[in-house]
């Protein structure tokens, strides 16, 4: 496997790439959600369909999610910031024509356009951040990725209500994708002189084309029916296409313990503590979701609030977050290693507390030290965890840790949401399905925890840095 030479940034230039690596972040992770908000103008002037605008909301995610993996092993074949300004391109011009999309069908065809580029710049990010940090400045580096990440979701639910709310020069939803321009262009103006050069090493395979082909269609037999299926009522292909999907990745799996060039490395998963970290960071994410969708929903439906409104309400959450997020890093090591095993914990518990006491009645001073209580155990329950998987692999795997960051959440953020979504729109309220949905969670996270402390094992045995 091709690897590249660790030549970390100084911290001079800690500043201009990471700035440059999350700008192209938040653009991509913003436009998983930012349509949402502004489904409904887009049905009303483009004289849309449903299942149109569901394709234009769900294709992003269902083509981003298909493509990760391919796309981070292409930064290890082509370079890592030669794919990420290709993506960064690729997904400013497609956000163009997006936005001047004269009708339905184009727009769904750009969307999926867009979401190309997304799946080609975002395995790129977290790559480059283990290959050019190292100790602090990496977990620093690691605590803004992990903002960026985990909010972008809520971040475009907000922009997404503003912007297509304001009608900016009467152009109703255009501005939701025509913004990314002149941020994108601005970025790869700056990119190009800030970000390092990668000098690749080592033996460069060949493409495992066969990997990419069982690997697409496991992706898409298995994101298709968890993202379209909650609306469609589980229709009964649903349930075969699962099924199927999991015997594709099993065997997709299997093919890449044999072959000499794999598309994912299955020796990323052999050193201890990697697998049970890797879940529950994909447990937590997960909930993320699932909590989102229906808080929002509950606010909106049962609540009254207006879409922006709810999305609002998210803030202090948003700040819990990013007070962890941006912190953690600067604790004492011990504490660093317990913070991944309690935030679960307090994102169970401010979730729970939270949907107990305010299902009823929104009082926006009770309910933000809960928000941010669970904002922040959701931090503390990633952040440092990520951090720590990265110590516990070889360099030359970073493509495959980056590969497995960016899948893994967007599997369990759609399977949460399917999951969870039903058992919300089953309950006989939204009051009763947001408690379900809050009881469930809970018992995720508890695993979560349990998983997080078999790494904390795993490290104290080996005395790893935290």
């Amino acid at each position: 496997m091709l690897t590249h030479t660790a030549r970390p940034v100084t911290a001079t230039r800690l500043g201009p790439v990471l700035a440059v690596l999350l700008t192209g972040q938040v653009m991509a992770s913003m436009d998983g959600s930012i349509v949402s908000v502004a489904a409904q103008t887009i049905r009303a002037d483009l004289h849309a369909g449903g299942a149109a605008v569901q394709l234009v909301v769900s294709g992003y995610l269902l083509t981003t999610g298909v493509l990760l993996v391919t796309c981070a092993r292409l930064g290890d074949l082509l370079g890592h910031r030669r794919v990420f300004l290709a993506g960064l391109a690729w997904f400013t011009v497609a956000s163009l024509l997006c936005g001047l999309a004269p009708g339905a069908a184009a727009l769904v065809v750009t969307r999926v356009a867009q979401a190309v580029g997304a799946a080609l710049l975002t395995p790129q990010v977290f790559a480059l951040i283990q290959l050019r940090w190292d100790g602090a400045a990496r977990r620093r580096a690691i605590g803004w990725y992990s903002v960026v990440l985990a909010l972008g979701v809520a971040l475009g639910q907000v922009v997404g209500g503003t912007v297509a709310g304001a009608d900016l020069l009467g152009l109703s939803w255009r501005p939701v994708f025509l913004v990314n321009v002149p941020i994108g262009a601005a970025v790869l103006a700056v990119a190009p002189r800030v970000l390092p050069r990668g000098r690749p090493v080592g033996g460069r395979g060949p493409l495992d084309l066969a990997g990419v082909a069982v690997l697409t269609a496991a992706m898409v037999a298995l994101v298709v029916p968890l993202v379209l299926g909650p609306d469609r009522g589980w229709p009964a292909w649903a349930w075969p296409s699962l099924g199927c999907g999991a015997v594709l990745l099993a065997l997709f799996v299997r093919h890449e313990t044999r072959t000499p060039h794999p598309l994912l490395d299955p020796a990323v998963l052999r050193p201890a503590g990697v697998k049970p970290g890797l879940a529950a960071c994909w447990i937590v994410m997960g909930c993320y979701a699932a909590l989102l969708l229906t808080l929002t929903l509950h606010l909106q439906s049962a609540l009254g609030l207006s879409p922006l409104a709810a999305g609002l309400a998210f803030v202090p959450y948003t700040l819990g977050f990013g007070l962890v997020g941006l912190s953690w890093h600067r604790c004492p090591r011990r504490l660093r290693s317990a913070l991944p095993v309690a935030g679960p914990l307090a994102f169970a518990a401010g979730t729970t507390l939270l949907v107990v006491l305010h299902r009823d009645q929104w009082h926006p001073m009770g309910t933000l030290p809960l928000l941010m209580l669970a904002g922040a155990g959701h931090a503390a329950g990633y952040s440092p965890l990520i951090a720590q998987i990265s110590s516990l692999v070889e360099p030359r795997y970073a493509s495959a840790v980056s590969a497995l960051n960016s899948t893994g959440p967007v599997l369990a953020e759609v399977t949460a949401v399917a999951g969870l979504g039903s058992v919300y729109f089953a309950a006989p309220s939204s009051a009763e399905g947001l408690l379900r949905v809050a009881v469930a969670l809970a018992v995720l996270l508890l695993v979560a925890a349990a998983c997080a402390a078999r790494v904390a094992v795993v490290r104290r045995a080996g005395g790893g840095a935290g």
